[in-house]
Order: C-alpha cells, then structure tokens, then sequence
C-alpha cells in the first residue's frame, strides 16, 4: 500500500494505532506510528513492515536485526551475507561475512563471547543469558551489515544492539523560561491563522487546499509534525 501524502500517512498512522494489530509500543500513538513510517520508507520498508520493523530504543530510531538482514539481502549491491559460530561454551564465537558486490574481500566480523564478557553483556538476565549464541550473531551481525551496507541502512543501527546500551541518565534542572524563536513565533501565529481557515471553509475543496499548504509547510520545515497532525485533525473533523 502506498501512502501519497502526509494526511494519507497520518489518517492510516491513526488508524492503526486504535487497532488491535497496533505493536503495542505504537497503540494510542499515532504520531509514533507517523515518524516510525517515515524512517521505515527512507529504507524501503512499507508502511506495515515499517511498524513491525522499526523501534525507537533510548529515543533512537533503530531495526530489528532479522529485517535489517532482510533489507541487505534485498539491496542489488549484496552478493552475500553468511553467518555461522565456531567453538563452544567461553569460547564461542559469532562470525558475520558480508560481501559486496564489485569488492574483492567481504567484511569480516567476529564477537565472541570474551568480546560479550568485556561489555558486560554475557550473562545478563534475558536473552544473554537463554540464547548467548543467537545474540552474540546478531552483534556480529549488526556490526558486518553497518560496516559494509551503511548505504542501504541510513545509519539505523539493530535495535538489539541499542537494547544493550544503557539508558542516557537525565539530570533535572530549573531553567528559566526561553524567549520564543522568530520562527517559533511565526509558526505559532500562522497556525492561528489555518485554524480560523478551517473553521470559516464552507467547501471541501477550500479544506483540500488548506490540507496542501500544511503538507507543504511541513516538508519545508515551517510546521512541527505536531503542529501539522493538529490540523490535520481539525480538517478531517470538518470534512466528516
């Protein structure tokens, strides 16, 4: 299913976030489904795989490991991916090779479970513990796919790797009020001005135009998601 348009994008983000088909951490969070969407397409995932596919880890965007494998071995500059383990126990080890097509040599990468040990990772409660060597291939993995398909993934790293990562400490502080930006204002002010549009349309097609102008000001980077989600939902009110 292709999506032409923010509002296309945002009425299915909504649907599906009131659906029981939602992932749960996207239930009741449509703007979470919006963005999840966005950075799933940059990819090439669909809008469905961009949900099952996409987790924001410590308030990063990443990818599951197996779909991140699946998009590499999609990509038409990916001759292969082999992964296997050698040894056992202490000793185990998880080897990632990726090759590239037109390049000589595949990347190569090991993590065995010293490297596991060495970060604290091995024997950690959770999968570290009941399947060390399911998780120490998909470290290697994400490691040899990053390192030779930077291209086909954007940066996304496995969202595997970022469950391992500790939470970024915030420490509360009091700070004094900021001044509005003159964009802020300005936004803020136009936004005053699309409401009072949209209550004084008295035809579809008047909404359908202010409809584009908020998809345009978005893509420029005028609007917020936020502000342009608002009225968005003030124009499909209208429209219903």
């Amino acid at each position: 299913m292709a999506l032409a348009s923010f509002d296309d994008a945002f009425r299915f983000s909504k649907m599906v976030a009131s659906s029981e088909f939602a992932p749960k951490d996207f239930r009741g969070k449509p703007e979470s489904c919006l963005l999840a969407i966005q950075h799933g397409s940059e990819v090439g995932l669909s809008p469905m795989q961009s949900l099952q596919s996409i987790a924001v880890i410590n308030g990063r965007p990443t990818i599951w490991g197996d779909a991140a494998l699946a998009l590499v071995q999609s990509s038409p500059v990916c001759e292969y991916v082999r992964e296997y383990t050698e040894g056992e126990g202490d000793a185990l080890v998880a080897v990632c090779e990726a090759k590239r097509r037109g390049y000589p040599q595949p990347t190569v990468v090991r993590f065995s479970m010293a490297d596991a040990k060495r970060a604290g990772l091995a024997g950690k409660s959770g999968p570290w513990s009941q399947y060390p060597a399911r998780m120490l291939t998909l470290r290697a993995r994400g490691f040899a796919l990053r390192n030779a398909f930077a291209d086909a993934l954007r940066g996304l790293i496995t969202a595997e790797e970022a469950q391992d990562y500790p939470a970024p400490e915030l420490t509360p502080v009091t700070a004094s009020k900021p001044q509005p930006k003159p964009a802020d204002t300005a936004a803020a002010e136009d936004m005053t001005k699309a409401r009072r549009a949209i209550a004084a349309a008295k035809t579809v097609d008047r909404l359908r135009q202010i409809s584009a102008t908020v998809t345009e000001r978005l893509d420029a980077g005028f609007y917020t998601p936020t502000q342009a989600s608002e009225l968005v939902e003030l124009i499909d009110t209208r429209v219903e």
